[in-house]
């Protein structure tokens, strides 16, 4: 059986101090080297080494120190150190020790008696304590309460001990005097928590005679109170009445680490609405009341248990949980806003938009550094209102629209996104939210936000006067063409067109940019100081973000621009009857078309524009020029159908995550109830029978795993050394969320005792060992189980090695046997997980670590490839199946997944089949931190190819 450890203290030391040098500083006179001699010989202890032959030293020198450092370590390294030999029994020299416990819990200094009390709370040898009683009663009754208090726990301690009721028969009487007549907290405190734990009746009885003045007593004392009626109340239920009066009296004290528990104890012990209301209430009161972040943060979380369990009360508290928003942390803001979210109701989803709208226009002074986040937030929140109850849609709207130019660019995508979604579900909005963007477009800055409101103008711009508007808010910010003169282009040929691209525009560098299928386009992050052409009429710079965007060279945003043009020439045929119109519409956009062509081929520009977007304009003009009915139903209607399509698969992903989250259970209430215990297996043995009742018993705890392959304990066992070595070990790994447990077996082959045998491992990666393996003896050809704790502290593919050393009484040096290397798996900890397009885009911008890894398959079929990817890494696809539909010999994908320490895997999935038949292309992993690219990188290079 391992020794118990009520000391824990990290030492990294390479090497460990030498005992001698110890010895030499002990046996000194000077108290600096003691005291840090005494530091190394506890740490060495706690290593697992022995030390012997220092405790005479520490006895003949340390003991009759008079240093209160040199005494507390004292009595620190005579907690750890062993008391009895392999019998049990107490060691001889121990007696030693014990006059100068005596001594101790008589000297004068209030501080040595106290510690010295404090030392025998953790002492277990009766052997050495019960010399001690007579001294440690007599401070029972000491002036100072610090050694009062500290003899309590004392008297509690040695009465928990299995023979401790013998040596300390009238403890409970003497406690209960003693109680009754204490005035000091703390040591009233440890008297009642003494009679609590020991002799529980007494403890009820004390609190039912003075119910009246609980309300009156010490911080310390009441939360020892609502731990007693907690543990009353489980074991005998039928009192709970007389209980749940004295917690709800407690609900108004002073402190609030009380008004805290009592809620946790009424939310425990009752489900009746009017406590779990009050309960609600408390937890609202400390969300306002407390400055302390991580104290709101507690506090959410038990909103957040109580939300799940009794949600019809904490709908009528969503107001008052909706006050914390005024917290200026984030992380506060972001959980109130989940908890608040889920508590949504028709009857009070006015009151918390009209909320969230004021927070919103708050957040336009600019008082704080984080206001942008913020304000992501809460137009995410209202998005997510305004999906759930669409007659909300049409009173927060057009107040986000204002935010469409917002500095902040995830706030303003967040609201361009949001005006997508409510102009295809709320149809009675579409008029007036045209009408909104058109006058709000010159406002916008971003090109990513441009790109969506184009689309949006494209696809929604129905009448005849919104389709003309929407091409004349385009030419107007475009500005004048053509975009460039032709002098300026001869200049930038010339020795100065460094100093005309510096007067300009300032081109920072072009970069690749995710699109919605996975795929890479060419952008460039710019931004333009002044350009002002010298023979070109250039209107303000309101009037002209397409344009200066356009300067920087994004022409991904301008093959946008041409395609929303192309789209409203086409419409505008439909509803113009005026052929000279539509004629003059025509040639307007073919003209912006050229200059765009233009101005990506001169040299005006640092870039020239990308294949992508040179084709797609070129195919725009052509469809201008040509158009057919397949092709104008393409571009006006099928695009428009893959949005809806796109919302529906959202809409059943989110009504799908409901319904699982609602299902906690999968039992039915109708499946029947088996009682193993009370069969009657007839013809089966005892042994068998037990085997049976266990694994029944496995089942009804979660351990039985259904799963054969899994069920099988010897996947998962590793063999450390070779049949042939002279020591065979093996190891079974259990891997659990932040820990690793090792559990060796260790047989001994040959025909000697080996001696001090002991595991020796060491870790790679972000693994640590916890404690060193014991050393052991093994008898001939016998066997032990040791076990070792490793420490994960992220998702990294890391390694354990190590070796096993004995020694033999025949040969003189230790023996080493190197021992296997053991590789810990990350799909052990990494799950799948859901985020969305726009989280998983701007993760992918910020991460820095990436791992390109060539596609190398005997599998010849783009999906079947992709399934097989996304079960031997255990990630979940974001892209939607309908995305994934069809044959076109091209696939690619978004792959998620979450580690147990909150870090984030991101997956990109690019496939292509060649002529031959085999498949080509690149997966692409990234991640923050290098462990995890690294390590998937390794397990799709590995398990790619298929078969296995």
């Amino acid at each position: 059986m391992e020794k118990s450890c009520s000391l824990l203290i990290h030492f990294d030391k390479g090497t460990p101090a030498i005992a001698n040098e110890i010895k030499e500083a002990l046996e000194g006179n000077d108290v600096s080297a003691k005291i840090d001699a005494m530091k190394k010989a506890i740490m060495l202890l706690l290593n697992g080494e022995t030390l012997p032959q220092l405790f005479i030293t520490i006895v003949r020198y340390v003991l009759p120190s008079e240093d209160h450092t040199v005494q507390k370590l004292l009595l620190l390294y005579l907690e750890i150190i062993e008391k009895t030999d392999a019998k049990g029994k107490v060691l001889p020299e121990m007696i030693l020790i014990c006059q100068n416990l005596r001594n101790n819990l008589q000297h004068p200094n209030e501080y040595i008696r106290g510690v010295t009390l404090r030392f025998l709370c953790r002492l277990n040898e009766i052997e050495i304590i019960e010399p001690l009683i007579p001294s440690i009663l007599q401070n029972l009754e000491h002036r100072h309460p610090f050694i009062r208090r500290n003899a309590i726990l004392a008297v509690m301690s040695i009465y928990k001990l299995p023979q401790g009721e013998q040596l300390l028969v009238d403890a409970p009487d003497m406690i209960e005097k003693v109680l009754s007549t204490e005035l000091d907290p703390s040591a009233k405190r440890n008297a009642f928590l003494m009679l609590f734990t020991c002799a529980q009746d007494r403890a009820v009885n004390y609190l039912l005679t003075h119910v009246d003045r609980v309300s009156e007593w010490g911080e310390l004392l009441q939360m020892v109170v609502l731990e007693l009626i907690r543990k009353v109340c489980r074991t005998n239920r039928g009192e709970k009445g007389k209980y749940i009066k004295i917690i709800i009296s407690l609900l108004n004290a002073p402190s609030t680490a009380v008004i805290y528990e009592c809620a946790g104890t009424l939310v425990s012990l009752s489900s009746a609405p009017t406590a779990i209301r009050a309960a609600a209430n408390t937890y609202c009161q400390l969300l306002l009341s407390q400055s302390d972040n991580n104290v709101k943060l507690i506090v959410l979380d038990r909103l957040n248990e109580l939300k799940s369990s009794h949600r019809d009360i904490m709908v009528d508290l969503i107001m008052d949980v909706l006050r914390a928003l005024s917290s200026p942390n984030l992380d506060i803001q972001r959980k109130t806003l989940d908890i608040v979210l889920e508590l949504i109701t028709p009857r009070n989803i006015n009151e918390v938009v009209l909320m969230l709208k004021k927070e919103v226009v708050k957040t336009q002074s600019g008082e704080l550094e984080k206001n942008g986040e913020y304000r992501q937030m809460l137009i995410q929140a209202i998005h997510s209102c305004a999906i759930k109850f669409p007659e909300v849609a049409s009173t927060v709207v057009h107040l986000l629209m204002d935010f469409l130019g917002d500095s902040n660019v995830a706030s303003a995508i967040d609201v361009v996104v949001f005006v997508r979604e409510i102009i295809e579900t709320n149809p009675k909005l579409r008029v007036s939210i045209i009408t909104r963007l058109l006058d709000t477009f010159y406002q916008i800055r971003a090109a990513r936000v441009c790109s969506c409101a184009l689309w949006i103008i494209g696809e929604y711009c129905l009448s005849r006067s919104e389709v003309e508007s929407g091409i004349a808010t385009i030419k107007q910010c475009l500005g004048e063409l053509p975009f460039y003169s032709v002098s300026e282009e001869e200049e930038a040929t010339d020795s100065s067109k460094k100093n005309l691209l510096a007067n300009s525009i300032t081109v920072s560098s072009r970069r690749p940019a995710i699109l919605a299928d996975g795929t890479y386009a060419t952008q460039s992050a710019a931004s333009e100081t002044a350009f002002s052409p010298p023979t070109v009429v250039q209107g303000s710079l309101a009037s002209g973000n397409l344009r200066s965007l356009l300067l920087t060279g994004d022409f991904f945003l301008g093959a946008v621009v041409a395609c929303t043009l192309t789209k409203l020439v086409l419409r505008l045929e439909e509803v113009q009857p005026s052929k000279v119109e539509v004629n003059k519409a025509t040639m307007q956009g073919l003209l912006i078309m050229v200059s765009m062509l233009q101005l990506g081929q001169s040299s005006v520009l640092p870039h020239p524009i990308d294949n992508d977007s040179y084709e797609r304009i070129v195919l725009c003009m052509r469809l201008l020029c040509n158009t057919g009915d397949e092709i104008r139903k393409i571009w006006l209607q099928s695009c428009r159908q893959s949005f809806v399509q796109m919302l529906s698969e959202k809409q059943l992903l989110e009504t799908e995550e409901l319904k699982a989250k609602a299902q906690v259970s999968h039992a039915q209430p109708d499946d029947l109830i088996d009682f193993y215990h009370l069969k009657s297996w007839k013809g089966m043995s005892r042994l068998e029978l037990e085997d049976e009742v266990q694994d029944d018993l496995k089942r009804a705890t979660g351990e039985f795993v259904k799963d054969a392959d899994d069920a099988n304990k010897l996947n998962r066992i590793l063999q450390l050394t070779g049949f042939s070595d002279p020591v065979y070990a093996e190891a079974y790994v259990t891997v659990h969320h932040y820990d690793i447990v090792l559990d060796v077996t260790v047989i001994n082959r040959t025909k000697e005792t080996l001696q001090n045998l002991c595991v020796e491992l060491a870790t790679m990666g972000d693994l640590k060992l916890v404690e060193r393996p014991q050393n052991y003896t093994l008898a001939p050809e016998s066997s032990k189980q040791i076990k070792a704790n490793i420490k994960v502290s992220s998702t990294e593919t890391g390694v354990i090695f190590g070796n096993i050393v004995y020694e033999t009484s025949n040969v003189l040096e230790r023996t080493v046997v190197v021992l296997n290397d053991i590789h810990i798996d990350i799909m052990d900890y990494i799950s799948p997980a859901v985020c969305t397009d726009a989280a998983f885009r701007t993760m992918w911008a910020e991460f820095e670590w990436e791992n390109k890894v060539a596609i190398n398959t005997v599998i010849q079929d783009e999906k079947e490839f992709l399934d097989h990817v996304i079960k031997s890494t255990n990630m979940k696809c974001l892209t939607a199946p309908c995305a994934l539909d069809g044959e076109c010999g091209f696939v690619a994908a978004n792959l998620y997944a979450k580690s147990v320490f909150g870090e984030d895997a991101l997956v990109n999935v690019s496939v292509e089949k060649q002529a031959d038949g085999k498949l080509s292309g690149y997966i692409r992993i990234r991640s923050k931190t290098q462990g995890i690219a690294l390590s998937l990188g390794d397990k799709i290079t590995l398990k790619q190819k298929g078969g296995s």
